[in-house]
């Protein structure tokens, strides 16, 4: 029987439900959760515009193939357990990835419903569904197969090493993940503010990795505290570097090694993880200003403007030598940012940040720009305008313009191939490299991208370490890559 008419009809009638948020004015004080989440009915009904297509078209924008219609259904019909068990099935960090994950660009920009109507709002009723179990405090563990005596080392604890670690688990591989610093999370926990993704909603995708039987090596800085080649001497059989693409870059222009210029890393470091919003209870120190500047247009330039904005800037200024259409930022951060009062100036480059006697800085010299033909992103290139050079009055510069690779692991991974800006070359496929037993997933081998699409990588590389350990498939990587 075709339901699809009366879907489609449905779907037309009933409007896209609004994600309730807090007022702008109020949240702007403080670090709470923006968005407040759906309430059960209006859950239903969402989950009721879905079209039931036999073509699962939405489904092929998934980094990690989540079965969008079967969970559909299983919300309309109220069954949110059900759906969360369909969920899992493909992805290990719901809660996490229905929050963070640019959905506009994936899932829902391939919904039938988006042709001519507004898409489901597939990202929120994932986080829904994972929001009410977290909740309940009832944690409903998946099957797990009979424990294969094999061990496998993830390097790093962010998102493809999280995916990686649970998907092996669920296999009967014993895991263990690596972390450098003192908790678990990497990205999720250092570099999203709380407001957009809570911490307590990170630590508890990681008890429930915990739960499968994911063990954590903390304050461990593979590549220092112990290599690759020692963790294989240690008896582990397979290894995942997971480690992101976490060293920062700097734009090269005079003045940045001023007091109160911030790498994005280390500011947005400093709030999250260290928790500096919360000084005196916590000691890290971090410049409040209140003229503040962030370069840059992606998320992470929301993230640390928003952020600025908390802490108590007067002005918290975006600065992007783009137009707002060529702005990378999802579009829920840069609306949220907008009505929260920040202030955008757009075509406009910084060339140069002053200072006074002091080393302080004080200022910020621009150029403005107009849009030239598309460059290697296909956006519009941006062009100097002649003469059009102004000043900015700012007390605190917060660089959000990129970051490349660590070197450490690399570097102490004896003929470890990676390309000539030091990113690991693995197979896009099964995250082999060309060294037997090591695979690579996520930041440190694509360059920065999303939340999901690292966990997709993770995805990938633990069903081919599955086959490797099996001895059902070899899976090396031969590569054309030089060790830069």
């Amino acid at each position: 029987m075709n339901t699809q008419p009366a879907q489609m009809k449905k779907g037309m009638q009933v409007p896209r439900a609004k994600m309730p948020e807090r007022d702008p004015q109020e949240r702007g004080n403080d670090f709470n959760e923006v968005p407040l989440g759906f309430t059960p009915l209006q859950a239903m009904l969402e989950a009721s515009r879905c079209l039931v297509c036999q073509k699962e078209i939405c489904r092929t924008g998934c980094p990690v193939n989540v079965p969008i219609k079967d969970f559909m259904i299983l919300i309309a019909n109220g069954d949110f357990p059900g759906a969360l068990r369909k969920i899992r099935e493909a992805n290990s960090l719901p809660a996490i990835c229905g929050r963070v994950c640019p959905q506009e660009d994936q899932c829902e920009k391939l919904c039938s419903l988006a042709k001519k109507y507004e898409s489901v709002s597939i990202g929120y009723l994932e986080r829904f569904v994972a929001d009410m179990e977290m909740e309940s405090g009832n944690i409903e563990l998946p099957d797990r197969a009979s424990a294969t005596g094999l061990k496998v080392a993830i390097v790093g604890s962010g998102p493809s090493g999280l995916t990686c670690a649970g998907d092996l688990a669920r296999l009967g591989h014993t895991v263990t993940i690596f972390e450098a610093f003192h908790v678990a999370g990497g990205v999720l926990m250092y570099g999203i503010p709380e407001f957009r993704l809570p911490k307590k909603t990170v630590q508890r995708e990681i008890d429930y990795l915990k739960k499968l039987g994911v063990k954590f090596e903390f304050d461990t800085l593979v590549g220092r505290t112990v290599t690759i080649p020692e963790l294989f001497q240690e008896g582990y059989q397979a290894v995942f570097i997971g480690t992101g693409a976490g060293l920062p870059v700097f734009m090269n222009i005079p003045g940045e090694n001023l007091n109160g210029v911030y790498s994005a890393n280390e500011f947005l470091t400093r709030v999250n993880l260290m928790k500096a919003y919360d000084f005196p209870h916590y000691d890290t120190p971090v410049m409040r200003g209140k003229k503040v500047a962030v370069i840059g247009g992606g998320n992470t330039a929301m993230d640390a403007v928003r952020c600025a904005l908390r802490l108590g800037a007067e002005k918290a200024m975006i600065v992007y030598r783009r137009s707002a259409q060529e702005m990378p930022a999802r579009k829920d951060e840069i609306h949220h940012a907008q009505a929260e009062g920040i202030i955008f100036h757009f075509l406009t480059a910084p060339v140069k940040i002053t200072g006074n006697g002091d080393g302080w800085v004080t200022g910020m010299e621009c150029l403005k720009m107009q849009l030239g033909e598309p460059d290697a992103s296909g956006r519009r290139r941006p062009v100097p305008i002649p003469e059009s050079d102004f000043a900015l009055e700012v007390d605190t510069v917060v660089v959000a313009v990129g970051t490349s690779a660590n070197p450490i692991v690399p570097g102490t991974t004896p003929g470890l191939a990676t390309n000539k800006w030091g990113y690991i070359l693995a197979d896009p496929e099964t995250g082999a490299t060309n060294l037997p037993g090591v695979y690579a997933g996520g930041d440190i081998v694509t360059g920065a991208a999303t939340v999901i699409s690292a966990a997709g990588a993770g995805k990938r590389s633990a069903e081919a370490i599955h086959k490797y350990l099996m001895g059902t498939k070899e899976n090396n990587f031969e590569s054309n890559g030089s060790k830069d």
